[in-house]
């Protein structure tokens, strides 16, 4: 194996590791490795940039046959994006527009561009959906070819509690879904298992956690060919061999006829109602749904709900830029400095919104984080991006 190393004298561990494994035949498997299991595999701006440089290098690197994504430990993947090292740019007080935070226009940037480039990678991406998947790293997941659950899988976009809305493309993410399982996730944040990742196609794949040394083996004894559609179809085959048996339903499959009918509303605010009023559910798994609704930011909530309402006929790369200009505008506000502190900075877990409940929320205001925070005369960040 041919692994990188951490720049001379850092005297810390490289915080995305990228190594090839020889397979049969003269080619090569590329190996993504995110290595801050202590963060739970955060990902930052250094490690999206040196993930997009590498697997451009790799994409025309005609002996690597594909790619494979995973994460350091056994407890995430990734568990969203490094939201430590986001706080300090953040002003103690709301400002006009995210356009001025230098930090966050980078790093949405490079880290959409990434996302969106694994979407569109000419060779297959296996990832490695093992543990914590949420936020940032369902963003890196969902492009790929070949995504792969186990037993210890569990998937979210939990933004509402920190003030933002699910982005990385989850706009499209959860309009693929079964009518109103979609909205009821983006707006309660729900954690889901591995059966209802497969269920909703969010993973093509599950296996067991303990078939990963034996899948890298497998792969390498592969004779992958230089033809997509091919060596998608041997990937395939290797994935099904070592599959694990049908897996019981879980609470999205259980509930997916209930949650149209309790998200069908056009107004937001009466999805809210019909979402928070299962706290009184026999059903621990509603009643912690509702709980995240009710705990999380009203302003998000609203902001999310129309997001996806705005998403339904774009493209995804229009997605992503759309969710560029939210997001930028988003993490202006107040709420998202709260957000986190309230989670990974205080912990106090009790933030305080601005405003405190959705009957003080303006759409209006709401409406304006969809215009663009950049000059007029410059083009969007992303308009390259098709």
């Amino acid at each position: 194996m041919k692994a990188s190393r951490p720049q001379a004298g850092s005297g810390e561990p490289a915080p995305v590791l990228f190594s090839t494994l020889p397979a049969a035949g003269g080619c090569q498997l590329g190996l993504v490795t995110l290595n801050q299991p202590h963060a739970l595999n955060g990902l930052s701006l250094d490690m999206a940039r040196a993930m997009s440089a590498q697997l451009a290098a790799w994409e025309s690197d005609p002996t690597i046959a594909m790619v494979i994504m995973r994460g350091a430990g056994e407890k995430a993947f990734c568990a969203g994006g490094d939201l430590q090292a986001i706080y300090p740019s953040l002003p103690q007080t709301p400002y006009a527009s995210g356009w001025h935070n230098e930090y966050l226009r980078t790093f949405f940037q490079v880290e959409y561009t990434l996302d969106h480039h694994i979407h569109c990678y000419t060779k297959p991406v296996l990832c490695w959906a093992n543990g914590i998947v949420m936020g940032g790293g369902a963003g890196l997941m969902m492009g790929a070819s070949h995504r792969v659950a186990t037993e210890t899988t569990r998937f979210a976009m939990p933004e509402i509690v920190i003030g933002l809305f699910p982005d990385v493309a989850g706009s499209w993410l959860f309009n693929r879904m079964p009518q109103g399982i979609g909205r009821f996730l983006a707006l309660t944040g729900s954690i889901i298992n591995v059966s209802d990742t497969h269920y909703l196609g969010i993973v093509n794949h599950h296996l067991a956690s303990s078939a990963w040394p034996v899948l890298l083996q497998r792969l390498q004894a592969v004779r992958w060919h230089q033809d997509r559609a091919s060596n998608d179809a041997l990937l395939d085959a290797c994935l099904d061999s070592l599959k694990t048996p049908a897996l019981p339903s879980g609470p999205v499959q259980q509930y997916a006829h209930a949650m149209a009918d309790w998200t069908n509303a056009s107004d937001w605010r009466v999805v809210y109602r019909h979402i928070a009023a299962l706290e009184d559910a026999d059903d621990p798994w509603l009643v912690q749904a509702a709980q995240r609704l009710r705990h999380g930011c009203p302003a998000a909530i609203a902001l999310a709900f129309h997001t996806l309402t705005r998403a339904k006929t774009m493209s995804l790369a229009q997605v992503f830029q759309m969710e560029y200009t939210v997001a930028l505008n988003a993490t202006a506000r107040s709420d998202f400095r709260e957000g986190i502190r309230a989670l990974l900075i205080d912990k106090t877990g009790n933030p305080h919104w601005s405003p405190s409940n959705i009957n003080q929320v303006d759409d209006d205001q709401i409406a304006a984080l969809f215009e663009p925070a950049w000059p007029p005369s410059q083009p969007h960040p992303l308009a390259t991006m098709a």
